[in-house]
Protein backbone atom coordinates (compact mmCIF):
# COMPACT_ATOMS: atom_id res chain seq x y z
CA UNK A 1 0.00 0.00 0.00
CA UNK A 2 3.32 2.61 0.82
CA UNK A 3 4.45 1.57 -2.67
CA UNK A 4 1.07 1.96 -4.62
CA UNK A 5 0.40 5.73 -2.53
CA UNK A 6 4.14 6.58 -3.35
CA UNK A 7 3.75 5.20 -7.24
CA UNK A 8 0.36 8.07 -6.95
CA UNK A 9 2.69 11.09 -6.17
CA UNK A 10 5.08 10.35 -8.66
CA UNK A 11 2.89 10.36 -11.34
CA UNK A 12 1.30 13.02 -10.28
CA UNK A 13 4.35 15.00 -9.79
CA UNK A 14 6.35 13.52 -13.00
CA UNK A 15 3.75 11.53 -15.40
CA UNK A 16 2.52 12.59 -18.85
CA UNK A 17 -0.54 13.26 -18.57
CA UNK A 18 -2.73 10.35 -19.07
CA UNK A 19 -0.81 9.11 -15.41
CA UNK A 20 -1.52 12.09 -13.87
CA UNK A 21 -5.38 11.13 -14.59
CA UNK A 22 -4.96 7.81 -14.06
CA UNK A 23 -3.23 9.15 -10.23
CA UNK A 24 -6.26 11.30 -9.99
CA UNK A 25 -8.40 8.89 -10.63
CA UNK A 26 -6.94 6.71 -7.71
CA UNK A 27 -6.84 9.71 -5.09
CA UNK A 28 -10.97 9.35 -5.50
CA UNK A 29 -11.15 5.55 -5.07
CA UNK A 30 -8.59 6.28 -1.92
CA UNK A 31 -10.38 4.79 1.68
CA UNK A 32 -10.57 7.85 3.91
CA UNK A 33 -7.66 7.07 5.93
CA UNK A 34 -5.61 6.59 2.65
CA UNK A 35 -6.91 10.40 1.38
CA UNK A 36 -5.68 11.91 4.43
CA UNK A 37 -2.29 10.44 4.29
CA UNK A 38 -1.79 11.56 1.05
CA UNK A 39 -3.22 14.65 1.01
CA UNK A 40 0.08 16.53 2.30
CA UNK A 41 1.55 15.14 -1.02
CA UNK A 42 -0.81 15.20 -3.80
CA UNK A 43 -2.99 18.50 -3.01
CA UNK A 44 -0.09 20.82 -4.74
CA UNK A 45 0.31 18.83 -8.11
CA UNK A 46 -3.32 18.20 -8.62
CA UNK A 47 -3.53 22.07 -8.11
CA UNK A 48 -0.87 22.42 -11.04
CA UNK A 49 -3.17 20.02 -12.99
CA UNK A 50 -6.07 22.42 -12.95
CA UNK A 51 -3.92 25.49 -15.05
CA UNK A 52 -4.20 24.77 -19.23
CA UNK A 53 -1.66 24.05 -21.17
CA UNK A 54 -1.17 25.50 -24.45
CA UNK A 55 -2.48 23.51 -27.64
CA UNK A 56 -3.71 20.97 -25.68
CA UNK A 57 -7.11 21.05 -24.94
CA UNK A 58 -8.79 17.70 -25.39
CA UNK A 59 -6.39 16.72 -23.35
CA UNK A 60 -6.59 19.74 -20.49
CA UNK A 61 -9.92 18.84 -20.27
CA UNK A 62 -10.01 15.58 -19.24
CA UNK A 63 -7.14 16.31 -16.55
CA UNK A 64 -8.73 19.30 -15.24
CA UNK A 65 -11.96 16.91 -14.40
CA UNK A 66 -9.46 14.44 -13.21
CA UNK A 67 -8.13 17.30 -10.81
CA UNK A 68 -11.48 18.51 -10.19
CA UNK A 69 -12.98 15.48 -8.70
CA UNK A 70 -9.95 14.36 -6.86
CA UNK A 71 -9.64 17.74 -4.78
CA UNK A 72 -13.36 17.76 -4.42
CA UNK A 73 -12.86 14.03 -2.65
CA UNK A 74 -9.88 15.27 -0.88
CA UNK A 75 -12.19 17.95 0.80
CA UNK A 76 -14.81 16.11 1.56
CA UNK A 77 -15.47 15.30 5.37
CA UNK A 78 -12.16 16.65 6.23
CA UNK A 79 -11.70 20.28 7.54
CA UNK A 80 -7.73 20.21 7.66
CA UNK A 81 -7.74 19.42 3.97
CA UNK A 82 -9.81 22.14 2.99
CA UNK A 83 -7.60 24.29 4.60
CA UNK A 84 -4.39 22.78 2.65
CA UNK A 85 -6.54 23.12 -0.52
CA UNK A 86 -7.26 26.57 -0.60
CA UNK A 87 -3.55 27.62 1.19
CA UNK A 88 -2.35 25.50 -2.11
CA UNK A 89 -3.43 28.19 -4.55
CA UNK A 90 -6.97 25.91 -6.06
CA UNK A 91 -9.34 29.02 -5.67
CA UNK A 92 -7.81 31.37 -7.79
CA UNK A 93 -6.82 28.56 -10.72
CA UNK A 94 -11.01 27.41 -9.89
CA UNK A 95 -12.35 30.71 -10.37
CA UNK A 96 -10.04 31.49 -13.49
CA UNK A 97 -11.16 27.97 -14.72
CA UNK A 98 -14.98 29.28 -14.43
CA UNK A 99 -14.59 31.69 -16.77
CA UNK A 100 -13.29 29.59 -19.53
CA UNK A 101 -15.24 29.24 -22.53
CA UNK A 102 -17.75 26.90 -22.91
CA UNK A 103 -17.89 23.72 -25.23
CA UNK A 104 -20.75 25.81 -26.97
CA UNK A 105 -21.77 29.03 -27.72
CA UNK A 106 -24.81 28.34 -28.37
CA UNK A 107 -24.92 27.50 -24.58
CA UNK A 108 -24.59 31.02 -23.44
CA UNK A 109 -27.79 32.13 -22.68
CA UNK A 110 -27.37 35.84 -22.31
CA UNK A 111 -25.01 37.12 -24.82
CA UNK A 112 -22.26 38.82 -23.53
CA UNK A 113 -22.15 42.99 -23.30
CA UNK A 114 -18.98 44.94 -23.07
CA UNK A 115 -20.27 45.91 -19.39
CA UNK A 116 -19.86 42.33 -18.33
CA UNK A 117 -15.96 42.10 -17.54
CA UNK A 118 -15.39 38.64 -17.81
CA UNK A 119 -12.27 37.22 -18.34
CA UNK A 120 -12.18 33.96 -20.33
CA UNK A 121 -9.21 31.71 -20.88
CA UNK A 122 -8.97 30.86 -24.51
CA UNK A 123 -6.56 27.65 -24.58
CA UNK A 124 -9.58 25.42 -23.10
CA UNK A 125 -13.18 24.78 -23.89
CA UNK A 126 -15.01 23.81 -20.92
CA UNK A 127 -18.24 22.09 -20.36
CA UNK A 128 -21.75 23.89 -18.36
CA UNK A 129 -21.22 20.27 -16.21
CA UNK A 130 -17.41 21.22 -15.50
CA UNK A 131 -18.42 24.43 -14.37
CA UNK A 132 -20.90 23.27 -12.21
CA UNK A 133 -18.34 20.95 -10.82
CA UNK A 134 -16.25 24.25 -9.75
CA UNK A 135 -19.01 25.58 -7.72
CA UNK A 136 -19.38 22.50 -6.35
CA UNK A 137 -15.96 21.89 -4.98
CA UNK A 138 -15.46 26.11 -4.16
CA UNK A 139 -19.13 25.50 -2.33
CA UNK A 140 -17.22 22.31 -0.47
CA UNK A 141 -14.30 24.15 0.71
CA UNK A 142 -16.59 27.09 1.92
CA UNK A 143 -18.03 24.59 4.25
CA UNK A 144 -15.06 25.21 6.89
CA UNK A 145 -15.52 28.65 8.54
CA UNK A 146 -11.90 28.78 8.47
CA UNK A 147 -11.42 28.95 4.49
CA UNK A 148 -13.80 31.75 4.15
CA UNK A 149 -11.22 34.64 4.74
CA UNK A 150 -8.97 32.77 2.20
CA UNK A 151 -11.72 32.30 -0.30
CA UNK A 152 -13.07 35.71 -0.36
CA UNK A 153 -9.83 37.39 -0.97
CA UNK A 154 -9.73 34.70 -3.93
CA UNK A 155 -11.77 36.93 -5.70
CA UNK A 156 -14.66 34.69 -5.47
CA UNK A 157 -17.49 37.43 -4.80
CA UNK A 158 -16.73 39.25 -8.15
CA UNK A 159 -16.24 36.04 -9.92
CA UNK A 160 -20.03 35.30 -9.02
CA UNK A 161 -21.50 38.47 -9.58
CA UNK A 162 -19.88 38.32 -13.13
CA UNK A 163 -21.29 34.57 -13.72
CA UNK A 164 -24.50 35.48 -12.01
CA UNK A 165 -25.14 38.78 -14.38
CA UNK A 166 -23.82 36.92 -17.53
CA UNK A 167 -26.09 34.15 -17.56
CA UNK A 168 -29.62 32.75 -17.74
CA UNK A 169 -31.31 33.30 -14.60
CA UNK A 170 -33.53 30.23 -14.47
CA UNK A 171 -30.09 28.18 -15.45
CA UNK A 172 -28.54 25.58 -13.15
CA UNK A 173 -25.56 27.59 -13.33
CA UNK A 174 -26.85 30.58 -11.72
CA UNK A 175 -28.89 28.32 -9.31
CA UNK A 176 -25.85 26.97 -7.99
CA UNK A 177 -23.58 30.38 -8.06
CA UNK A 178 -26.12 32.01 -6.35
CA UNK A 179 -26.49 29.92 -3.57
CA UNK A 180 -23.04 29.85 -2.79
CA UNK A 181 -22.61 33.98 -3.05
CA UNK A 182 -25.46 34.04 -0.47
CA UNK A 183 -23.32 31.60 1.63
CA UNK A 184 -20.14 33.79 1.29
CA UNK A 185 -22.07 36.99 2.26
CA UNK A 186 -23.89 35.67 5.13
CA UNK A 187 -20.47 34.30 6.69
CA UNK A 188 -18.37 36.85 5.78
CA UNK A 189 -18.55 41.05 6.15
CA UNK A 190 -16.26 42.03 3.74
CA UNK A 191 -17.91 39.66 1.08
CA UNK A 192 -21.02 40.96 1.87
CA UNK A 193 -19.85 44.84 1.50
CA UNK A 194 -18.09 43.27 -1.95
CA UNK A 195 -21.01 42.42 -3.08
CA UNK A 196 -23.01 45.51 -2.62
CA UNK A 197 -20.44 47.56 -3.83
CA UNK A 198 -19.57 45.85 -6.79
CA UNK A 199 -21.56 46.65 -9.92
CA UNK A 200 -24.14 44.87 -11.62
CA UNK A 201 -24.86 43.00 -8.27
CA UNK A 202 -28.64 44.26 -7.36
CA UNK A 203 -29.34 44.68 -10.80
CA UNK A 204 -28.61 40.50 -11.26
CA UNK A 205 -30.30 40.25 -7.89
CA UNK A 206 -33.73 41.69 -8.83
CA UNK A 207 -33.55 39.80 -12.40
CA UNK A 208 -33.03 36.99 -10.29
CA UNK A 209 -36.31 37.36 -8.17
CA UNK A 210 -38.70 37.50 -11.80
CA UNK A 211 -36.41 35.17 -13.74
CA UNK A 212 -34.79 32.40 -11.46
CA UNK A 213 -36.19 28.98 -9.91
CA UNK A 214 -37.72 28.87 -6.64
CA UNK A 215 -34.41 28.06 -5.02
CA UNK A 216 -32.52 30.95 -6.66
CA UNK A 217 -35.45 33.21 -5.75
CA UNK A 218 -35.02 32.46 -2.12
CA UNK A 219 -31.11 33.15 -1.95
CA UNK A 220 -31.36 36.22 -4.30
CA UNK A 221 -33.99 37.87 -1.86
CA UNK A 222 -31.68 36.70 1.16
CA UNK A 223 -28.79 38.35 -0.38
CA UNK A 224 -30.97 42.01 -1.03
CA UNK A 225 -32.16 41.41 2.61
CA UNK A 226 -28.23 41.28 3.67
CA UNK A 227 -27.24 44.13 1.62
CA UNK A 228 -30.41 46.51 2.76
CA UNK A 229 -29.63 45.69 6.41
CA UNK A 230 -25.94 46.45 6.12
CA UNK A 231 -26.77 50.33 4.87
CA UNK A 232 -30.20 50.62 4.42
CA UNK A 233 -29.83 54.24 3.50
CA UNK A 234 -27.15 53.93 1.10
CA UNK A 235 -28.94 50.72 -0.63
CA UNK A 236 -32.75 50.87 -0.13
CA UNK A 237 -32.93 53.88 -3.06
CA UNK A 238 -30.80 51.50 -4.83
CA UNK A 239 -32.81 48.27 -5.12
CA UNK A 240 -35.94 50.05 -5.53
CA UNK A 241 -34.67 52.04 -8.69
CA UNK A 242 -33.73 48.65 -9.91
CA UNK A 243 -37.62 48.03 -9.86
CA UNK A 244 -37.78 45.49 -7.62
CA UNK A 245 -41.24 45.57 -5.80
CA UNK A 246 -42.87 43.51 -9.06
CA UNK A 247 -40.73 41.05 -8.44
CA UNK A 248 -40.60 41.27 -4.66
CA UNK A 249 -44.46 41.46 -3.89
CA UNK A 250 -44.93 38.14 -6.26
CA UNK A 251 -42.06 36.44 -4.14
CA UNK A 252 -43.97 37.03 -1.02
CA UNK A 253 -47.24 35.57 -2.38
CA UNK A 254 -46.05 32.41 -4.22
CA UNK A 255 -42.28 31.68 -3.14
CA UNK A 256 -40.88 29.34 -0.57
CA UNK A 257 -41.27 29.75 3.08
CA UNK A 258 -37.91 31.28 3.56
CA UNK A 259 -38.42 33.52 0.40
CA UNK A 260 -41.80 34.90 0.99
CA UNK A 261 -40.15 35.27 4.86
CA UNK A 262 -37.01 37.30 3.29
CA UNK A 263 -39.50 38.74 0.70
CA UNK A 264 -41.65 40.65 3.71
CA UNK A 265 -38.79 41.49 5.78
CA UNK A 266 -37.19 43.14 2.10
CA UNK A 267 -40.55 44.27 2.21
CA UNK A 268 -40.22 46.07 5.22
CA UNK A 269 -36.45 47.68 5.06
CA UNK A 270 -37.72 49.52 1.70
CA UNK A 271 -40.55 51.21 3.10
CA UNK A 272 -40.29 55.08 3.29
CA UNK A 273 -39.73 55.78 6.95
CA UNK A 274 -38.29 59.29 6.60
CA UNK A 275 -40.19 62.25 8.64
CA UNK A 276 -39.02 64.72 6.47
CA UNK A 277 -42.38 67.16 5.60
CA UNK A 278 -42.18 67.37 2.24
CA UNK A 279 -44.38 67.68 -0.19
CA UNK A 280 -44.61 64.56 -0.86
CA UNK A 281 -44.89 63.02 2.27
CA UNK A 282 -48.94 62.23 2.29
CA UNK A 283 -47.77 60.24 -0.86
CA UNK A 284 -45.05 58.33 0.62
CA UNK A 285 -47.47 58.06 3.75
CA UNK A 286 -49.73 56.35 2.07
CA UNK A 287 -47.85 53.82 -0.14
CA UNK A 288 -46.30 52.65 2.87
CA UNK A 289 -50.06 51.90 4.19
CA UNK A 290 -50.84 50.48 1.44
CA UNK A 291 -47.83 47.67 1.13
CA UNK A 292 -48.73 46.97 4.92
CA UNK A 293 -52.20 46.56 3.79
CA UNK A 294 -51.37 44.21 1.11
CA UNK A 295 -49.42 42.54 3.33
CA UNK A 296 -51.80 41.71 5.84
CA UNK A 297 -54.03 40.67 3.38
CA UNK A 298 -52.01 38.40 1.58
CA UNK A 299 -51.14 36.75 5.29
CA UNK A 300 -54.36 36.43 5.88
CA UNK A 301 -55.87 35.13 2.83
CA UNK A 302 -54.00 31.62 1.68
CA UNK A 303 -55.97 31.70 -1.82
CA UNK A 304 -52.67 31.92 -4.27
CA UNK A 305 -55.23 33.10 -6.89
CA UNK A 306 -56.84 36.22 -4.59
CA UNK A 307 -53.28 37.18 -3.44
CA UNK A 308 -51.71 37.33 -6.91
CA UNK A 309 -54.78 39.65 -7.78
CA UNK A 310 -54.31 41.63 -5.16
CA UNK A 311 -50.68 41.82 -5.60
CA UNK A 312 -50.82 43.26 -9.45
CA UNK A 313 -53.20 45.79 -7.71
CA UNK A 314 -50.70 46.98 -4.79
CA UNK A 315 -48.04 47.61 -7.96
CA UNK A 316 -50.19 49.07 -10.16
CA UNK A 317 -51.18 51.58 -7.09
CA UNK A 318 -47.53 51.98 -5.80
CA UNK A 319 -46.67 53.19 -9.77
CA UNK A 320 -49.18 55.46 -9.80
Amino acid sequence: MVMEEAAVVEALLCGDGQRQILAAKRVCKATSKQRHKLAERVVAPLVMMLHPRQQQQVQDYDTIEAALFALLSLASGSEQNKIHIVKSGAVPALLKLLHCQIESLFNLSTPMTTTTKITTNNNIIISIQAKLDIIATLHNLSTYHQTIPSIVLSGVVVSLVQLIYGYEKSSELVDKAMALLERIVSSSESALTEAASTGGTIQALVEALEEGSPLCKENAVGILVLICQSCRERYRGIILREGVMPGLLQLSVDGTWRAKEMARALLLLLRDCSSHHHGSSRNKQWKNVLLERAMEQIDADERVGTALRLVEETIAKLSA
